[in-house]
């Protein structure tokens, strides 16, 4: 089983698209905008418009639209227990009844419709993070926060520290299940056992993969401190770049495309009937 394959954020493919080309503050600023907006609304139409955009998005950034769905995989079982929940335990117009002993199941109307879009969003939230990750480079998204972040540095927000460890830990997300998928392998070929017996069996069967993890990503972690110190870096005070942030006309056009769709859409909420 190798579970990198399953994994899309923090993960990069490079490329020279149109969307690889924009820049790294639009991207980050349209995608936060998305999210909020993917929690306001209540409508499919709008959701709808949402998943025709992030696929257009998905197309001209030369990536396979399959290859970022393989990224939903490690959440499936998020977005069953959360359509399980919205089914079971939501009130209104029951659609199924069954009486187990002395307790009534039932799943309602407004359960089903709940559910089925908060799953819609949990898809499109981590659909819409991956196609973010998959075409920004970690550099680039260390230099986009620490843009955006600069103004609070008035009020004593470190700007460059918080933005080298967002990067670093999206980055750090494809090695350590790398390494897990390692451990993993290496673990099973000794003869090691997991997923049987008891939840505290499964629990004590996971601890010959959890301890060498912790390990290694302490290990990672001094060599990359080691590596940051080997080349004498000092943090963001008066560091240069090699490659300055510049917002284009394709940047423009590209909000301009993405503002109309959701400014559509959140019209469509308010006054739009479905």
């Amino acid at each position: 089983m190798n579970l990198l394959k399953d994994i899309t954020i923090g993960q990069y493919v490079p490329g020279n698209s149109i969307i690889h080309r924009m820049d790294p503050r639009v991207k980050i600023a349209l995608v936060f905008i998305l999210m909020i907006q993917l929690f306001i609304t209540e409508s499919w139409v709008s959701l709808g418009s949402y998943f025709a955009l992030l696929l257009l998005v998905t197309l001209l950034s030369g990536i396979s639209p399959g290859y970022i769905l393989k990224g939903l995989r490690p959440i499936i079982f998020l977005v069953l227990i959360t359509l399980i929940f919205n089914f079971f335990f939501s009130k209104g117009d029951a659609i199924w009844q069954q009486r187990i002993f002395s307790i009534t199941i039932s799943i309602t109307q407004q359960g089903v419709q709940s559910g089925l879009r908060m799953a819609a969003r949990l898809i499109l939230l981590v659909y819409s993070t991956s196609l973010l990750t998959l075409t920004t480079s970690p550099i680039q998204l260390t230099d986009a926060i620490e843009n955006i972040l600069t103004p609070f540095k008035v009020i004593g927000i470190p700007a460059h520290e918080l933005a080298m460890m967002m990067s670093i830990a999206l980055r750090f997300i494809p090695v350590l299940i790398e390494e897990t998928d390692k451990i993993f392998k290496a673990q099973k070929s000794r003869g090691a056992r997991f997923g049987r017996g008891n939840i505290i069996q499964k629990a004590k069967s996971l601890l010959p993969i959890l301890v060498p993890l912790f390990v290694h990503a302490f290990k990672h972690a001094e060599d990359l401190a080691v590596a940051m110190e080997s080349r004498c870096y000092r943090g963001g005070e008066r560091r240069t770049r090699l490659k300055q942030l510049r917002v284009t006309g394709l940047d423009c056009w590209a909000t301009l495309l993405c503002g109309l769709v959701l400014v559509g859409a959140a019209w469509w909420d308010f006054y739009g009937k479905l």
